[in-house]
């Protein structure tokens, strides 16, 4: 699919990745184009699902949920219904940011958000642990973020 992307493409995502927040008219003059064919390029990219959306990356310290932990579930039995509803009931929890069914010793990683201690244990006793399709989980804390980037290096 990358092959339907020209140089002037894959710069334009590069310069999105960085800082989605750029006008069109800044990225234009950093492709050397004039604003209009890059606007037709972007609504281009987004189309074709290149871009997803734009976000704004929040600190989440600053805002007062600084622990993070990421969380390995087992479920109770693998078949196409326990892993949907699953993940249906997931999706309901705010405080999982990212989800992913994965590989190995267990069947799903979470990114959890949390204020504290105090809100992740309520987190797991009162949200987490009324996912009946969960058979058990492993959780595992952040003490420092050295990276995080949602960028992918094109």
């Amino acid at each position: 699919m990358t092959e339907l992307l020209d140089h002037t493409d894959l710069q334009l995502l590069r310069l999105l990745g960085e800082d989605s927040n750029i006008s069109t008219k800044d990225l234009a003059a950093k492709v050397n184009l004039s604003p209009s064919p890059v606007f037709e390029r972007l609504k281009r990219l987004e189309n074709g699902g290149f871009i997803k959306k734009y976000i704004a990356v929040l600190d989440a310290e600053k805002l007062n949920y600084g622990l993070i932990i990421f969380c390995n579930i087992k479920l109770k039995q693998h078949d196409k219904a326990i892993g949907s509803d699953f993940v249906r009931d997931i999706m309901q929890l705010s405080e999982v940011v990212e989800c992913y069914n994965i590989s190995g010793d267990y069947d799903f990683l979470l990114k959890v958000y949390a204020r504290d201690m105090k809100h992740y244990q309520d987190f797991v006793f009162n949200k987490l642990g009324s996912v009946k399709s969960i058979g058990s989980t492993h959780s595992t804390f952040v003490m420092c973020e050295n990276k995080n980037t949602h960028n992918i290096n094109l």
